[in-house]
């Protein structure tokens, strides 16, 4: 792969930034290696941005709300990067940015870049491949980073471990059930955003932010940050500034006390930890012993011959 001038990403160039991406989406060893030396190189650079997750079941409204949301922080002279976490292929439907089209107006703008995720490839690596994305978009420039989860599931857990802010978009329902988003996602969201709120679903979007207010003090929060349940209009651009000015909020007041770099420290440590159990599994699978070796052990298993415990035992003695 040809040669990546990182004086012109760093100066903002989006081909630069382009062929830097591919780079590290690279399923090959060389480009690998080629590509965290890259990365190494550029962190320097790296880390002035916020990074906000954004979540929600389908309907929700997303790509409006991202494209809307996106436009306003172009208002106002921020330099906006968008990108998806999405194990499955943008090519069924499955990402809002699998079609750029639904972003049309953002997409156009100069100031915004917008890249989907790979299309292939397991949640993990697809999450590897966003964080080390988003790196190199900060090192271009970037000041606010959105990264969209795709879907409801391992993903969002997956994007909160990558973001500073993690926000959840939900549809005015003031129903008991929590529209499909689990309890546990519930535990990860820095705020709950309605959107949807107008015409005749004003007065329910009211009353959910009500239900779900009353529902989130009832969670246990352990940071300095009390979760904040919002509403806004995506479609007749309402409340949107409402929801950037709650994000500088809380982007301020973590710098403040500290927390915004030893949260971004603790994730980094985290994410370290689980490439070494990632990369241990490959280096076990790949051990001609253990090829041999395995098969004997589970049919063992299987049998009630011998215990899971003994069969790991032995494949690991075996590196």
């Amino acid at each position: 792969m040809a040669a990546i001038d990182l004086e012109r990403l760093v100066e903002g160039n989006r081909r630069a930034l382009a062929k830097a991406i591919t780079l590290v989406e690279s399923k090959l060893d060389a480009h690998r290696d080629q590509s965290q030396a890259m990365l190494e190189k550029l962190l320097p650079k790296t880390g002035n941005s916020i990074r906000i997750g954004i979540t929600g079941i389908p309907g929700v409204g997303k790509s409006t709300f991202i494209e809307t949301f996106g436009l306003h922080l172009l208002s106002l002279g921020k330099k906006v990067a968008v990108l998806a976490v999405d194990p499955s292929s943008p090519l069924e439907g499955g990402s809002i940015l699998g079609d750029k089209t639904r972003m049309e107006l953002l997409s156009r703008e100069h100031d915004a870049f917008i890249r989907p995720s790979p299309s292939e490839g397991s949640l993990g690596g697809v999450a590897q491949k966003t964080r080390e994305t988003m790196l190199l978009c900060e090192a271009a420039g970037y000041d606010v980073i959105l990264v969209e989860t795709v879907g409801v599931g391992q993903s969002e857990y997956e994007v909160a471990g990558m973001v500073d802010f993690f926000m959840v978009l939900m549809l005015p329902n003031a129903g008991d059930e929590l529209q499909g988003i689990k309890k546990g996602i519930m535990e990860l969201a820095d705020a709950l955003v309605i959107n949807k709120a107008d015409g005749d679903s004003l007065n329910l979007a009211q009353q959910t932010r009500r239900h779900y207010t009353s529902a989130l003090g009832l969670l246990r929060h352990t940071s300095f940050w009390t979760p904040q349940v919002l509403s806004c209009s995506a479609q007749l651009k309402q409340g949107i500034d409402a929801v950037w000015g709650m994000i500088s909020n809380y982007h301020i007041e973590a710098q403040k006390n500290g927390s915004f770099a030893s949260k971004r420290t603790q994730q980094n440590k985290e994410w370290m930890h689980k490439l070494i159990m990632e990369m241990l599994e490959r280096k076990l699978n790949q051990n001609p012993a253990v090829k041999t070796l395995k098969p004997e052990l589970e049919q063992k298993v299987l049998n009630g011959e011998t215990t899971p415990f003994l069969a790991a035992t032995q494949l690991i003695s075996l590196l």
